[in-house]
């Protein structure tokens, strides 16, 4: 008798907006724990309604928010690419103060976030933006948008090898597969692989190589759907062009039909 596969849990889509306390503190009204006590205190409106409960999604770009009778100041949103170097971390806060990809953009004024993440030992593409709704589109697994990476192993993986990353690889938390790679070169005691992923599982690339007796002594992520890190220097940023916004979102939206 044959084992029954497991049924996939469907994922359900996130919920459109950002949360009400984030985009408070996003406007410079406090830490998180601040905005959470001006919104149950009954001090915030939205669209002329008090909100008085945690949990609000709000879309600032079109809804009304105020703080005691005051408009929220606006936020223009901004779209970074940035090249995280080794050593830097994805995270906001880091109460080591180590060197987080943050610390490399030019807009301190704003409130910006990472959308994905890198490991410490990884570098290459990270996008940084003040864009909840696209942040949330690109992390989510529902849509599935590509990442690319390059990734230097040791060994020469066999085709089997490649096979069964492509069919996929059982890690804790479910099979794990990379929808495409390709052997870019060999070397003597080691191969540089081109893989693509849709998932985001933590240090999925090393987990799965690794289960396959071949280590990872490198890994770049070079593209984020449609967005190529190209020749940006490692620690630089830039902003995206029009362009790549637009295409970002297309794939987003496409990825989630």
């Amino acid at each position: 008798m044959t084992a029954r596969s497991p049924r996939r849990k469907n994922t359900p889509p996130p919920q459109p907006g950002e949360r009400l306390q984030k985009v408070l503190a996003a406007a410079g009204l406090g830490s998180r724990r601040q905005c959470e006590e001006l919104i149950v205190a009954g001090r915030v409106e939205v669209d002329r309604r008090v909100v008085a409960k945690l949990g609000v999604r709000v879309d600032p770009a079109k809804q009304q928010i105020r703080v005691d009778g005051v408009p929220l100041p606006s936020v223009k949103p901004v779209y970074y690419a940035v090249n995280k170097p080794p050593g830097v971390l994805c995270t906001n806060r880091d109460p080591a103060g180590r060197p987080r990809v943050v610390d490399l953009l030019p807009d301190r004024g704003v409130r910006l976030f990472t959308i994905g993440r890198l490991d410490r030992g990884s570098d290459g593409l990270i996008l940084a933006t003040n864009d909840g709704e696209l942040a949330n589109r690109l992390a989510h697994p529902r849509y599935g948008v590509a990442k690319t990476y390059r990734v230097t192993v040791a060994g020469q993986p066999t085709r089997e090898v490649l096979a069964k990353l492509r069919k996929g690889i059982r890690l804790a938390e479910g099979i794990v597969r990379a929808e495409r790679i390709e052997v870019k070169s060999l070397r003597k005691e080691s191969a540089v692989l081109e893989m693509v992923l849709r998932e985001g599982k933590n240090r999925e690339i090393r987990r799965m190589l690794a289960r396959l007796r071949h280590k990872v002594l490198k890994l770049t992520r070079i593209a984020v759907g449609p967005v190529r890190l190209g020749d940006l220097p490692s620690g630089e940023s830039r902003r995206l062009t029009r362009e790549e916004i637009k295409a970002l979102k297309k794939e987003a939206s496409i990825a989630g039909r």
